[in-house]
């Protein structure tokens, strides 16, 4: 099957800064490009962190008042985690106030691959990098949600062809494929109960693919078989060792 991969909805004109640009810039550079976060780079162009609007607003937050005695931390006493959000209250520049390690992608992942990333890390954007770990675009999490934009026709052609045919080298009339709104419904009646579970996983995997309704049947249980043998092979086994 083929999947859409990220760099096929990646933005390639990258706003970044490095790790010297001035918090102020960095600020205006979000607001002029309408953005809520970008990456870091360093000399070579690769990703040595990610700063976002949170971050911006966070350096803000902690900042004393201007009727407020200057906050002093003990360093000493602080967790790693809690230094790093202290030294962000003064700081100056995009290398100071980044988050790292950046959560990054490749340009040759899967949508599903980004998409599982984002929601582990809970982060609504993704450097992607190249083979030699350079920055070469951005994705979003609504770029990923074009992948849903997949006209239904073209979904079943996937269907029919990639797994019916290719997969499962049956003839293109031998199992109805309807696709209504992402939702693809499969009938008919198939020879073993393995093709239709092999049907009904790799149509799921599609891309643009909502929901798969299954109305197979099959003739032969060949879960039943599989197990027995199984269960055969274990008792030769146990003959052999006692040889």
């Amino acid at each position: 099957m083929k999947h859409n991969k990220v760099g096929s909805v990646m933005t390639t004109d990258v706003v970044r800064a490095v790790y010297g640009t001035p918090f102020k810039e960095v600020a205006r550079m979000l607001a002029a490009h309408r953005i809520s976060g970008l990456p870091v780079v360093d000399e070579d162009d690769k990703v040595i962190g990610v700063i976002s609007e949170t971050d911006l607003v966070a350096r803000q937050a902690a900042t004393s008042g201007p009727y407020e005695p200057r906050r002093r931390f003990a360093f000493s006493g602080l967790t790693r985690g809690a230094r790093r959000q202290a030294a962000r209250v003064h700081a100056r520049t995009a290398g100071r106030l980044m988050t790292e390690p950046p959560v990054t992608a490749h340009a040759d992942d899967t949508i599903v691959e980004a998409a599982r990333t984002m929601a582990q890390h809970q982060v609504e954007r993704l450097p992607v990098l190249d083979e030699a770990d350079r920055l070469v675009g951005i994705v979003t999490r609504r770029d990923l949600l074009q992948v849903f934009l997949r006209p239904d026709g073209e979904i079943r052609d996937e269907v029919i062809e990639d797994v019916l045919g290719r997969t499962l080298w049956l003839t293109p009339r031998s199992i109805d494929v309807s696709v209504v709104q992402g939702v693809v419904t499969l009938t008919g009646h198939m020879e073993r109960k393995s093709e239709t579970e092999i049907a009904l996983s790799m149509t799921a995997r599609i891309d643009g693919v909502v929901d798969v309704v299954d109305r197979l049947s099959y003739r032969l249980d060949d879960a039943r078989l599989r197990a027995q043998e199984q269960a055969l092979h274990g008792v030769a086994d146990d003959w052999l060792r006692k040889m």
